[in-house]
């Protein structure tokens, strides 16, 4: 687990949520009053007055660190890194102007690095087929940025723009983020190179590209079907008929008509499966639904056990 020092916390607590949706997930704010949004996973999730409250679930807070923990499940070492690495993006974030005087962050790409050697390294040393890493890199998918030397997995627009980044930390610090002003609608995504009618659902980039590793493994070619990442999951709420499916799903379908298959590949933990059940509960009547969850936490460990147990190279 990453170490944060206290430092670092009290930077992380000085934002409030609406600040932090405001300039990371734009997205996720729907404004109900002059003074006061709620968010667009959580109806009941209310912000005003520099607070927050989640009435379905009665409980709330102040910051955007507490709403990492305990809405989205966040540890304390990742949320506060999450946040502080969002505000050397965005360092008017910690700007006290009134809600209404600020302007969303406009979405740009961080800055490409001449290679990228680092994010190949990381990613095959997390078990991802070189070839599958080559597609990506060649696509504009995935890129190592020159800061940090991040790996950026990219999401387009219909017309292939590039509207949506997550970045992921090569080094110890486990670092996960996006890009602020990236729009979840269009998280990375690899669409079926024919019209598949089959859609793969999995919670981040790493496993998505897990995924098609094991179906190469098994003789199987990846590219047949459409595969999404959710660019993580909300709790649902208590009545999980009330919780708005992810942005990136929803966005995907409506741009997918053909799609009548929906296969999950959430994470193997409460939350991962919570959200699965969400999803199935609010899309069964319209599409054919399979749950196949990790056998592990995730994919991508599932992935690293299949070689070892065949005593594959993870490199």
């Amino acid at each position: 687990m990453a170490y944060v020092s206290k430092e670092q916390i009290e930077n992380a607590k000085q934002w409030d949520l609406l600040t932090y949706l405001q300039y990371v997930e734009p997205y996720e704010l729907v404004k109900c009053s002059r003074n006061a949004y709620a968010t667009r996973s959580h109806s009941s999730l209310k912000i005003s007055n520099g607070k927050w409250f989640w009435w379905s679930r009665g409980f709330g807070g102040r910051s955007a660190l507490d709403y990492l923990i305990k809405v989205r499940g966040i540890s304390l070492p990742e949320a506060v890194l999450h946040i502080n690495e969002q505000a050397s993006f965005s360092p008017s974030m910690g700007s006290q102007a009134k809600p209404e005087e600020k302007e969303a962050v406009p979405f740009e790409l961080p800055e490409a690095y001449v290679s990228s050697n680092r994010v190949v390294a990381y990613l095959r040393g997390r078990g991802i087929a070189r070839e599958v890493l080559e597609t990506c890199l060649a696509s504009g998918h995935l890129y190592e940025s020159r800061s940090y030397h991040n790996a950026v997995f990219v999401g387009f627009d219909h017309q292939g723009e590039p509207r949506y980044a997550a970045i992921r930390g090569t080094t110890s610090t486990r670092y996960m983020g996006e890009v602020p002003g990236s729009d979840k609608r269009y998280a990375f995504s690899l669409p079926a190179a024919e019209n598949s009618t089959e859609l793969h659902l999995f919670e981040s980039a790493i496993d998505l590209l897990s995924y098609c590793t094991l179906l190469m493994l098994r003789g199987m070619d990846w590219r047949q079907v459409h595969l999404l990442s959710l660019a993580g999951i909300h709790r649902p709420a208590e009545n999980k008929n009330e919780s708005a499916l992810p942005a990136a799903l929803h966005s995907y379908l409506e741009r997918h008509s053909e799609v009548k298959r929906l296969v999950l590949h959430l994470d193997n933990d409460e939350p991962g499966r919570a959200a699965a059940e969400m999803i199935e509960q609010q899309l069964v009547q319209s599409y054919s639904l399979e749950n196949e969850p990790p056998a592990l936490k995730d994919v991508n460990e599932d992935l690293i056990s299949y070689k070892k147990q065949r005593e594959l190279p993870a490199r």
